[in-house]
């Protein structure tokens, strides 16, 4: 009898540590890094990174040995953000506790961002993973794997750790440097086969890393967007108002007697061309763009030309503002009860504050450079007004109150200020810009002109985005990287259009962007950057759901999965409970009869 409830005993222990091993597993993965020995020499190293899951609210926690540098603070961040949002994870309920091991002082950098992207994608959803693949590469928006420097040394320092697969982001190569100074490049695959024995593998997006590390296939596929048809019809007719001003400024000029020189035709007619194939192709937004630049360089010639004194100039600039204050009394009474009425709101009040900081640009004393502000001021006023026809778009009704415009307000500004914080300690000066963009937003905060704030903010970060994006990106790779950067923006816009929230600046900004891919390159990717922000606004914004929508949204799999091993424990305990209770009556029978 002794040796049955010991054996009960015995089983009763193994369930429960087996329960607590469960609730306290850690995931890892080798990093790769470089450390530099002087006279331009570096050596590879390997690291490791652990991460465990706690219930919380999504905070991240870093701990790691030795001490790190502030960059990888900010990048670990990042990755984490990024993998839980290019995946729809269900971060919120967890703390996030990364652990960095270094043989020697050489953490620093965003090399880690992928493989900290992915171990997160891997610990949230609980995946099977081999730790025998590591990863290099920067993680950026759209779950995009970007370039990193010191490859060759990474993939030696992998070969030395025992590893069997290193992957490495897409476009990379191996320099090599003759007896007379000539370069040449070789493929890091080939490379690591001939001379290490290991394989090698360029990956350029998140899914293809979280697949080769477990097997799972998370790609989106490709996806096509629905153009909603009340966007296409009033995209149009916004280009129609824009492009036949055109027409309305050129017959001023032509009344005025005012003929352009041969350099700025040659501009407008490229432009109108522009114009001309984007509307062709049902690319309204971008053929308004090209000819709202046409309508500024036609009056900035005709107000140069005309040179009015002034009098009529202070007289233009005062009317115009008795005209931004009627739009904005106007704006204060339009309900707001979309997410198109809401991207309607944003462009709007964004164009209102050019205006009116052309207004305060205006000097007496420079009237030529005023003919400049007016001509600018007075055309972006007409782009306010013409956008204001998208306030009549239907769309799913979504919740909305100044507490969370506020809240999603200074959460981009948070996302702006550390991704600004970290192109800043590569580029300083350079980029001044973005700091303007985040001091404006953070102005507009303070007067509770959350709308502008939440603009300003997106455009921040957006142009900090692009910075890291194309940090040691090729030549030869940035076609690529703006490609899959396009694919990963129409995968966002095609999941909210697909559930009613179609993103009307978002799709515009994606259209414009691949407009310019093929000359303007850095342009293509920074309205690629504010798409994917203006795409998935909605995500603050959530539709209304009924009470056991709500109760089911409040369980995700681990903790339904957590929910069910408590329950059979219960159940197990309990069970354990009755039939020991009936071992004892039927020994106390049995003694009776005795």
């Amino acid at each position: 009898m002794k040796k049955r409830w010991m054996l009960l005993l015995v089983l009763i222990l193994l369930f429960l540590f087996s329960q607590v091993v469960s609730a306290q597993k850690n995931y890892h993965l080798k990093l790769l890094a470089v450390q530099e020995n002087g006279n331009n020499s570096y050596t590879g190293s390997d690291a490791d990174l652990y991460l465990e899951l706690k219930e919380g609210s999504g905070r991240v926690f870093l701990d790691t040995f030795p001490a790190t540098k502030v960059d990888t603070q900010i990048s670990t961040r990042f990755a984490k953000e990024i993998a839980c949002s290019h995946f729809k994870l269900n971060c919120d309920k967890y703390d996030f506790i990364y652990t960095i091991n270094a043989k020697s002082n050489i953490i620093g950098g965003p090399s880690a961002g992928a493989a900290i992207a992915a171990l997160t994608t891997i610990a949230v959803l609980d995946l099977n993973y081999d730790q025998s693949v590591a990863i290099t590469g920067t993680i950026n928006s759209g779950g995009i794997i970007g370039p990193v420097g010191g490859v060759k040394e990474k993939i030696e320092a992998a070969s030395n750790a025992g590893l069997k697969k290193v992957l490495i982001p897409e476009g990379t190569k191996y320099v090599t440097t003759d007896g007379d100074g000539n370069k040449s490049e070789e493929d890091m695959a080939e490379f690591a086969k001939k001379n290490l024995s290991m394989d090698v593998l360029e990956v350029i997006s998140l899914d293809q890393a979280v697949f080769q590390l477990t097997g799972v296939d998370l790609d989106h596929k490709n996806v096509s967007i629905e153009e909603d048809p009340q966007y296409s019809k009033i995209m149009g007719d916004l280009q129609n108002l824009l492009c036949e001003r055109v027409v309305k400024i050129e017959n001023e000029l032509k009344d005025k007697g005012i003929i352009l020189n041969e350099s700025i035709l040659k501009d407008v007619d490229e432009r109108k061309h522009n114009a001309d194939n984007a509307t062709k192709r049902g690319d309204y937004y971008s053929a308004a763009s090209y000819c709202f630049g046409i309508n500024i360089l036609l009056k900035t010639q005709f107000y140069h030309r005309e040179a009015p004194d002034f009098d009529v100039v202070n007289g233009l600039f005062l009317s115009l503002k008795d005209k931004v204050d009627a739009l904005e009394n106007d704006l204060k009474e339009q309900k707001i009860e979309t997410i198109s009425d809401l991207q309607t709101l944003l462009v709007v009040k964004e164009r209102i504050d050019d205006v009116k900081q052309q207004i305060d640009k205006f000097n007496k004393d420079d009237l030529e450079s005023s003919y400049d502000l007016l001509a600018y001021a007075e055309e972006r006023y007409f782009s306010a007004i013409s956008w204001m026809q998208f306030f009549s778009m239907d769309g799913k009704k979504v919740v909305f109150d100044q507490q969370m415009l506020q809240d999603s307000c200074t959460k981009k500004i948070s996302e702006a200020e550390e991704r600004y914080q970290y192109v800043a300690l590569y580029l300083g000066d350079l980029t001044s810009n973005i700091a303007e963009k985040i001091s404006s937003a953070k102005d507009a905060m303070d007067n509770g002109e959350y709308e502008l704030c939440l603009i300003k903010a997106i455009q921040a970060k957006g142009d900090a985005n692009a910075i890291m994006s194309t940090m040691g990106v090729s030549e030869d790779a940035l076609d690529d990287y703006i490609n899959s950067k396009s694919k990963a923006v129409k995968m966002v816009i095609a999941e909210n259009s697909a559930q009613g929230t179609f993103p009307i600046l978002g799709y515009s900004y994606y259209q414009y962007a691949n407009s310019l891919k093929d000359k303007e390159k850095y342009n293509a990717l920074i309205y690629l950057e504010y798409a994917l922000e203006m795409s998935d606004l909605s995500i603050y914004f959530p539709e209304e759901k009924s009470y056991l929508e709500n109760v089911y949204q409040k369980f995700d799999s681990r903790e339904m999965y957590v929910f069910a091993e408590g329950f059979a424990a219960g159940a197990f305990a309990a069970f354990l409970v009755i039939w020991m209770k009936k071992d004892l009556l039927g020994r106390k029978r049995k003694s009776r009869k005795k």
